[in-house]
């Protein structure tokens, strides 16, 4: 039975997102690249912009630690396009298509507030997203059951006949236990099967 509707995380889904493709640039080794984002601006800090945390409340800490890194610090907020390195292959491909099939698609995305507009800019298949449900405005992120409590809410679908594609397992577990068909995001070889398994392709 082909399922109503389809459900995207973003990052490094739709997006090809890291940090180190920004901070390769700021740094003139690779060693060094490593040690900022794993001493100074680390997940568990970025964490808490896609809680809600505006960037530059949560930055001033961190610069106030490391005053000599503050430019670095600061970059993650301003520099923001640089950590992306335009669409994962087949995924935006494959939302054309759902959208010329007129297949309802809808977007998931732990997500700071800050980078929402630039990220609907440059990625023309954003407009295909009739709602997205993004962490930092609900102030809770994946795999934590009440953004899949939210989503179901908002989507008018029920989650068994929503397909939701995250990269990461935990995620992936948290949407199936909460009730929609969810499958774990590889590659595109994958994501064509799932679709196409569904007859939504």
């Amino acid at each position: 039975m082909a399922r109503k509707a389809v459900l995207w995380d973003l990052g490094n889904v739709l997006l090809d997102w890291s940090p180190a493709y920004l901070y390769r640039k700021i740094f003139d080794t690779e060693d060094a690249v490593q040690d900022f984002l794993g001493r100074v601006c680390t997940m568990d800090w970025h964490g808490a912009h896609d809680r809600g945390v505006p960037m530059a409340e949560n930055r001033r800490a961190l610069i106030a630690q490391y005053p000599e890194l503050e430019a670095a610090i600061t970059a993650w907020e301003t520099r923001f396009p640089e950590m992306l390195q335009g669409s994962i292959p087949g995924t935006a491909e494959a939302i054309e298509a759902l959208a010329a099939a007129g297949v309802p698609q809808y977007a998931l995305t732990n997500l700071p507030a800050e980078w929402v507009e630039p990220v609907n800019r440059i990625y023309p298949a954003m407009r295909h997203m009739r709602d997205t449900i993004v962490s930092a405005h609900e102030r809770v992120v994946k795999p934590d059951q009440r953004i899949y409590e939210i989503t179901a809410q908002r989507l008018p679908h029920d989650p068994a006949d929503v397909v939701f594609f995250d990269d990461r397992e935990a995620n992936v577990i948290a949407a199936r236990r909460f009730g929609f068909d969810a499958e774990q995001f590889t590659g595109e070889t994958k994501l064509l099967a799932d679709l196409r398994d569904r007859g939504l392709l």
